[in-house]
Order: structure tokens, then C-alpha cells, then sequence
């Protein structure tokens, strides 16, 4: 065994990793959903039949949507090795040709699930803490008025810590989240002993008598039933950074039990104590461990939290990277953890609604009603996306994915219908957002396609013009230009306001491209496309995998290997800054193309993104008309 072999990290340290990480926000869903299902404007009558019905439908919640579709199923749909709704996008544009309507069609649904998960990202750490800090009320009826306050100062310095990184507090993440887990199972344990017929609710037929009894209208408790399995889709997203095994192995021996046996102590507790349906996690803990267990879910909803932020981090940085965010600035915090990064933009954005969801909403029963809305959104696009994946790459028989799809189809459009009614009530809040994000998303891709046509259509052939260059003598300085050029075919901007201005030529030009794959890395053996033209000209590519950190002087060190060695302090990057103006032309509406040029002024710079030495930049300035 080598060195890096003995180095890696054991299944059973990932899987305490993932843990801690992964299981945050379905591990805090029982401070609330059996709650929910029981009050509220849709809560079901309290009676020994609709407990069981409603506990019935929860523990098969579980085991369809979390166990069956993610953890069993979607999970094998990965982009090597990574997964997500980005990772699902990035798979399904490679089934159909370019201008295809399905392709374009999936790519919408696609993004709009994404934009869904930034409104998830709001509403997770407002209801998890809220519904945390709730249990004072329990405790102490006086300290009613200090909820509030006490929830958002738990929120605003989760948010202020985010610039230092979570590494050294990410390293209490699996402890505390497995004495989350084992203090839930052991409550719940302690109630079904002494109520053991709750037991009977994992027959399904107590889940289908309930909608027997209720009809139609029972539907509508798939509402709360679904708070049961939000955070599920986080599974599939954080696989990159476990695995498969080590997140399927914590589910199944570990977070299931854990999260089954609570749910059916708080029914147990249900079914002796109707009244108790007021809160029923904290009630069931004796009145002595009241204090120390609002304690440890202030910290497992400060867990979940964290782990919704660090994904939107990820879902963000995959965006820019696949081209449908304009670069923004990204900051490691980490030099071991690729996936450890901060983003001050969307930590604010997020910190901003937040805010406005605790302010406004004022309980996490009040809040349960936006939430769920983008959750189903999202899980009925990822079972779209993912079945597309298992027709295109698995080549099962079209009868079999069919069947599949509508089999987890039913089950996730029950659910979205289910929260419908939740629209009036603030399910309205995330679908804001997301309408927002999406809009966002689909003009900056589409005004970036719109920006390399018009800059194709003035392109000069870069062949003709190095026939040029060649006969017509032009003074060559020492060293190296490098050109960045986006399409890289024809004569960057900047090397024709360079010569126009200078007079001058270096003695290597260098036209580079740098291209984000829909793959998560590159190899370095696949990195560098090198193309050696006339007089000292050279067409270089550099790939990167969208979940890489595009470093384009490393990148050039692989150069050497094809007799190109580039000196840092012998080399100069010319970059073009486009002004961009909106006109009337073709391609969008004018009020998007405005969006798109206000978002493209407001970008990170090239030279900051792809880590270009500040010393050896020369910006150059061009007006397009998009």
C-alpha cells in the first residue's frame, strides 16, 4: 500500500463525514413535520386512525423517495463521480444535438430547478433554526419574545463566519450529528416501548386508508408529509465529496433508523397525549433533558444550515463554471478541500432573505407553509433529468424508463400539488426567487450566446491575418502576448487595439481559449490543446471541469511538455473588456438585454478569475452591439 492509499479516509470516516455533513437537513425535519401535520390551516384532525395514516405515509416517504429514487437509484445517474441537479444538467445537453427542442427544453427545466434550490436555500436555515430555538417556549413560556431575536443572532453569525472557512468547525459536524441521530432514535425508542401498536404504521394500508377516508382533500397532508423528506436531494448533490458507498451505507445502518424511530415515538407520544401534538419532539424528552436538547438542535440546525450554504456555494460556482452566471469572486478557505469555498455575494443575498423570512413569517409553523413548494419542484425535475440519463447512457428499454419515470413522477407531483395551497400562505416566497434566479440564469446564457455571434461575425480570419502580418513587416518585441479569446477562432479585439495602437508585435502570440467542460475535472494529460501557426503564432487551449478552479499560470506550466515554456515576467495577458449596449437587434428583449449588460459591468474581472499575475495584464476596451 502507497503512501496516498494509507492517507485515504476509511469507509467508516466518510460515512461519519457524510453524517455530518450530508444529513443536516433531513435530520432536523422532525423538530417540525409531524408537527405540521397535525396543525395549521390543512392539519388533520387528531384521532388514533389519522396518526397511524399520517405515519404511514411519512416512514414511505422515506423509504420511496429518500431510500428507493435517491439513495438506490439516482445516485448511479453521476457525472464521474459527481452529482446534483448541475451534474444532471451537464449529462442530459450531451443526449441531444445542438439545436434540439428536447435538449433545450430539459436545459430549461433544468435551470429552473437550480433557481428553485437558492429559494430552499433561504427557507432551510430560517425554519431549522426557528423551530430549534421554539422549544424555549417549552421550557420557559416567558421566553416567547426572546424566540425571535435569539434565532436571527444564531443566523446572522452563522453568515458572518462563512469568509473564515468551515474546516475547523466542520470537524465538530460529525459528532455532534451522530449524537443527534442517537439521541433521536432513542427517544423515539423510549416512547414506542411504552406504545408498541405504533408500530403497525409501517403497514401501508394505514397510509392508504387515510386517503380512503378523507378523499381528495387528504391529498393535502402530503403537504406536511413532505417536510419529512426535504434535504433528500442532498444525497445526490454532496456525492462528489463522499461517495456513493459512504452515503448509502450512513443512510441505510444509521440516519433512517435513527429518523423511523423518532417519528414513530412522536406518534407513540401522539397517540397516549393528543395534546402533545402542540410540539411533539420536545415533549417527548423528560422535562429534565429540555435545556441540554434545545441545546444539541440549535447546533444540528446550525449543521443543516450550513451545509444548505456550502451547497448554494457549489450549485454557484458549477454555474459560472458551465456559463450560466456571470464570474463572480470565489474565495478558498480551504487548501486540502477543493469543495470548501465562500462566495460574499450570494452569502449576503442569502443572509438578506433570511432575515426577511424570520422578520416576516415570525414561526417555523408559519414558515412550513412556504416551505416545500421547491423542494417537490426540484425532485420532480431531478427524476425528469435522471430518467433521461438511465434512457440515453443505461439503454434500458423505453417501456422500462417510462414506467419508472411515472412511477416516481405520481409520487413527486402528489406532492407538489400538495403544496399548491401553500402558494397563498408564502409558498409564494421561494417560487419568487426562483422565478428570479431563473430569469437570471437564462439571460446571462442566452446574452452570452447572443455576445459570441456578434463577436464571430466580426471576427477576422486569423489565417488571413498572419499571412498579413507575414508580409508586411511589423516590428516584434521580445517576449510572449497571450490573446484571451472566448470563441478562438478568429483575431481577438485586443491584438488588433494592440497593434492599431503599438505599432507592435511580440515574438510569440499566443490566442488562448479556456473551456469549462461538462465534466467535473479534466486530466492533466487532456488539459492542453496546443496548435503551433506561422510567425511565432500559437492556438492554445485550456480545459477545465466545472467543478475545477480555473488557474490559467498552472495550466501554462503543462505547456512545457510541448516545447512552450512561458516565463511569467517575460509574458504579458491582453485581455478585451467589451462595453456592451442594447439595441433593438434580434435575440432578446431589450429590457433582458439591459439585465445582461448590467450583469456582465458587474462581473469579476477575467484577471481575478483565472488568477492572472496583476502586473503582467493589459485590458483593452471594445463597444458591442448585443
Amino acid at each position: 500500500m502507497n503512501e496516498s492509499e494509507s492517507k485515504k479516509p476509511s469507509l467508516l470516516a466518510l460515512s461519519a463525514g457524510a453524517i455530518g455533513v450530508v444529513y443536516g437537513d433531513i435530520g432536523t425535519s422532525p423538530l417540525y413535520a409531524l408537527k405540521e401535520a397535525f396543525n395549521g390551516p390543512h392539519g388533520a384532525e387528531i384521532n388514533h386512525d389519522n396518526i397511524l395514516g399520517v405515519l404511514s405515509l411519512m416512514l414511505w416517504a422515506l423509504i420511496l423517495v429518500v431510500s428507493l429514487k435517491y439513495v438506490l437509484f439516482i445516485m448511479r445517474a453521476d457525472n464521474k463521480g459527481e452529482g446534483g441537479i448541475m451534474a444532471l444538467i451537464a449529462l442530459t445537453q450531451r443526449v441531444f444535438h445542438a439545436n434540439s427542442r428536447r435538449k433545450w427544453l430539459l436545459l430549461t427545466l433544468g435551470l429552473f430547478g437550480a433557481a428553485l434550490f437558492y429559494g430552499d436555500g433561504m427557507i432551510t436555515p430560517a425554519i431549522s433554526v426557528l423551530s430549534a430555538v421554539e422549544g424555549l417556549e417549552l421550557a420557559a413560556p416567558a421566553l416567547h419574545r426572546y424566540i425571535i431575536p435569539i434565532s436571527l443572532t444564531v443566523l446572522v453569525g452563522l453568515f458572518l463566519i462563512q469568509s473564515r472557512g468551515t474546516a475547523s468547525v466542520g470537524k465538530l459536524f460529525g459528532p455532534v450529528m451522530i449524537l443527534w441521530f442517537i439521541v433521536l432514535g432513542t427517544l423515539g425508542l423510549l416512547s414506542i416501548v411504552q406504545t408498541p401498536a405504533v408500530l403497525v404504521s409501517f403497514n401501508p394500508f394505514y397510509g392508504y386508508a387515510y386517503f380512503q377516508t378523507h378523499g381528495i382533500t387528504g391529498l393535502i397532508i402530503l403537504g406536511a408529509v413532505v417536510l419529512a423528506v426535504t434535504g433528500g436531494e442532498a444525497l445526490y448533490a454532496d456525492m462528489g465529496h463522499f461517495g456513493k458507498r459512504p452515503i448509502r451505507y450512513a443512510w441505510l445502518g444509521f440516519v433512517f433508523p435513527a429518523l423511523a424511530l423518532n417519528y414513530l415515538g412522536q406518534g407513540a407520544l401522539l397517540l397516549r397525549v393528543p395534546t402533545a401534538a402542540k410540539n411533539p419532539f420536545y415533549l417527548l424528552a423528560p422535562e429534565w433533558a429540555l435545556f441540554p436538547l434545545i441545546v444539541l438542535a440549535t447546533l444540528a440546525t446550525i449543521i443543516a444550515s450550513q451545509a444548505v450554504i456550502s451547497g448554494t456555494f457549489s450549485v454557484t460556482r458549477q454555474a459560472i463554471q458551465l456559463g450560466y452566471i456571470p464570474r463572480m469572486q470565489v474565495r478558498h478557505t480551504s487548501d486540502q478541500a477543493i469543495g470548501q469555498i465562500y462566495i460574499p455575494f450570494i452569502n449576503w443575498v442569502l443572509l438578506a432573505g433570511v432575515t426577511v423570512l424570520v422578520l416576516g413569517f415570525q414561526s417555523s409553523s408559519n414558515l412550513a407553509s412556504a416551505y416545500g413548494i421547491a423542494v417537490t419542484g426540484t425532485m420532480a425535475i431531478d427524476t425528469i433529468l435522471a430518467f433521461t440519463v438511465v434512457w440515453a447512457f443505461w439503454k434500458w428499454p423505453l417501456p422500462l424508463v417510462l414506467g419508472g419515470a411515472a412511477f416516481f413522477l405520481i409520487i413527486d407531483l402528489a406532492f407538489f400539488g400538495a403544496n399548491i395551497p401553500k402558494i397563498v400562505h408564502g409558498g409564494w416566497f421561494p417560487l419568487a426567487i426562483g422565478l428570479v434566479i431563473f430569469t437570471l440564469l437564462t439571460t446571462w446564457k442566452r446574452g452570452r450566446e447572443l455576445l459570441l455571434q456578434r463577436m464571430k461575425n466580426d471576427d477576422i480570419d486569423l489565417t488571413a491575418f498572419i499571412e498579413g502580418i507575414v508580409s508586411f513587416e511589423h516590428q516584434r518585441v521580445p517576449g510572449t502576448a497571450i490573446f484571451l479569446h472566448a470563441t478562438g477562432k478568429g483575431v481577438p479585439h485586443a491584438l488588433l487595439h494592440n497593434l492599431s495602437h503599438n505599432k507592435v508585435l511580440h515574438e510569440r502570440v499566443v490566442i488562448l481559449r479556456a473551456i469549462t467542460e461538462e465534466v467535473p475535472s479534466v486530466p492533466d494529460t487532456e488539459r492542453i490543446r496546443l496548435t503551433q501557426l506561422k510567425s511565432g503564432f500559437y492556438r492554445l487551449e485550456i480545459r477545465f471541469g466545472f467543478r475545477e478552479e480555473p488557474d490559467i499560470p498552472k495550466a501554462l506550466k503543462l505547456c512545457d511538455a510541448f516545447g512552450l515554456h512561458f516565463a511569467m515576467m517575460e509574458t504579458s495577458f491582453f485581455l478585451s473588456r467589451e462595453t456592451l449596449i442594447p439595441t433593438k437587434l434580434p435575440g432578446m428583449a431589450l429590457w433582458r438585454e439591459n439585465i445582461f449588460a448590467a450583469m456582465a459591468q458587474n462581473s469579476e474581472s477575467a484577471m481575478r478569475f483565472f488568477k492572472l499575475p496583476v502586473n503582467r495584464v493589459v485590458e483593452l476596451g471594445t463597444q458591442i452591439e448585443i
